[in-house]
Order: structure tokens, then sequence, then C-alpha cells
């Protein structure tokens, strides 16, 4: 969701406590979002990621410079407005999760995957009631119906704001399992980042580092990392 462009017309950007949550005040308007939703989140921190978002703004409001305000947009205008069909956007990632295809050879990157990825996919099936099928190289292989439920009624325990830094885990790892593990605290979200490229790390290993894809994964590391500390702050 885009923020309209505006100039700053407030001196203070204050949190609000407000009946359904915390909200942000510019002065003594209440901050909206660009379909002129009250901006009010679950928790304090949260709202104060975002007060000092706008507390900072010198001329005029800059989008790409408010990551949590435009989050928070994201989860109140788009997510809560569809959060059945976020779910199931989620939860399709199950069925074609990344730690469930390996390498086929050679054996040190195979071993670096079951080392990684092995707990992810045992945590899985303990915790989620989701056990998953490995299968070696990239062909598809279809998992166990049941496992693939227990995932989505694990999507579908997510409220909209959740949902929101759940889908940037995923889609950016290519992973669900890694998703739900950095989003109830299991992973540390870097060291879940470095599980997700153990391919590419690979590659770039053995044939040196591309500047192109190195900055892209660069940026994407980056998201990744602003999703998981967004969930931090919607759990403080």
């Amino acid at each position: 969701m885009s923020i309209p462009k505006q100039r700053r017309f407030w001196k203070e950007a204050a949190v609000s406590e407000e009946e359904e949550g915390f909200g942000v005040r510019l002065d003594t308007r209440p901050l909206m979002t660009p379909a002129r939703r009250p901006l009010v989140v679950p928790t304090l921190p949260l709202a104060e990621a975002v007060a000092r978002e706008w507390r900072t703004v010198e001329a005029e409001v800059r989008p790409e410079t408010m990551p949590f305000t435009r989050t928070v947009n994201t989860s109140i205008d788009g997510v809560a407005a569809d959060p059945g069909g976020v779910v199931e956007m989620i939860a399709e990632y199950g069925g074609t999760d990344l730690l469930c295809y390996r390498a086929e050879g050679p054996d040190a990157l195979r071993n670096r995957q079951f080392a990684a990825w092995d707990p992810l996919l045992a945590w899985s099936a303990e915790t989620l009631d989701a056990p998953l099928v490995a299968v070696m190289g990239v062909m598809y292989a279809p998992q166990p119906a049941a496992s693939l439920a227990a995932l989505r009624r694990a999507v579908a325990a997510e409220d909209p704001f959740r949902l929101t830094g759940l889908a940037e885990l995923v889609t950016l790892s290519g992973s669900l399992v890694i998703g739900l593990a950095v989003a109830r605290g299991v992973l540390e979200p870097d060291a879940a980042w470095k599980i997700s490229r153990i391919d590419e790390t690979w590659q770039e290993e053995q044939w040196g580092i591309d500047a192109e894809a190195a900055a892209l994964a660069a940026e994407r590391r980056r998201s990744f990392l602003f999703a998981a500390e967004y969930l931090r702050l919607l759990d403080e």
C-alpha cells in the first residue's frame, strides 16, 4: 500500500491509546491509512515504530523511508480485507517447501542441507503435526494431505498483522517451515536467511560472486530481516 504524498503539517507525532490498540496522532489528528481507515495496531512497540517514522519526516512524506507505516497500511487495507486469500497464498508454499528438495550431489552440499534442513523438518513434524517428505532433485513430489492441512491451520491462526510479516518471510525464503519457525521465535532471522540460501552460497563458493545477484540478495535479506523485526514488535 502506498502513502499519499503530502507535506509535513504536524509538529508532533505521538502514540495514542485507542479502544482496539494503539494509534498515532499527528498533533491532534489520528493517523489514517490510504483507504482512510484508522491506523491502529495491536502493540505499543509497533505504534512507537510508526510514530518515529512520522517524527523524522522533514518536508515531504517519502513512503520508501517509512517501512513500518507501509507494512501496517498493507495489513489494515490489504490483508485484513481478504485474510483468507493471503492464508491460501502462504499455505501453498507447504506443498513445494524449499526444505524438501535436496541436491543430488555433491555430497558436501547435500550434507549442508541435511544438517540445516532436517532439524526444521523434524520441528514441523513434532510441533506443527506436519511431517513433510524430502526428495532428491527438483521434480515435484506431493506432500501428505494431513500435513498440508496442518500447515494451513498454523497459517490461518495468525491475525492480519502477523500474516503480513509471515507472507514476506515465506516468499523471500521459499519455505513455509522457515517462515513459521522465525515467526514463532524458534529460529533467529539471520540464521534462517542463511539456511534458506545454502544452495546459492554453495554456488558462490564454487564459481564466485556475481555483483548483480549479490546486490539483489542483499536487498532481499534486508526485507527478510525487516519482516522478522515487524513480527517481533507484534510479539512485545
